[in-house]
């Protein structure tokens, strides 16, 4: 695994990492790791997230059931215009 040194983090951003270390009880280096992961959008196993329903919302099944009924059409292909 690769080690990376950070040089002169700014007060606020020290106390900050501080605070979590004190309230969580875990190292500071596993309170960054913990931080990267979630800046950068991974998951605790490595791998990324794939749910963007905090951004776009869920549907529900009779929802999607509804636009895949309504948009059935898009997967015909009409065989004149390909001649």
């Amino acid at each position: 695994m690769k080690s990376i040194t950070i040089h002169k983090l700014d007060p606020e951003l020290a106390t900050a990492i501080e605070k979590i270390v004190q309230t969580t009880g875990l190292s500071q280096n596993k309170v960054i790791k913990k931080l990267l992961k979630k800046a950068l959008g991974l998951e605790d196993n490595g791998g990324p997230k794939r749910d963007l329903s905090k951004f776009a919302g869920k549907w529900s099944k009779e929802e999607a059931d509804a636009f895949d009924e309504s948009t059935a059409n898009f997967e015909q292909i009409d065989e004149d215009l390909w001649q």
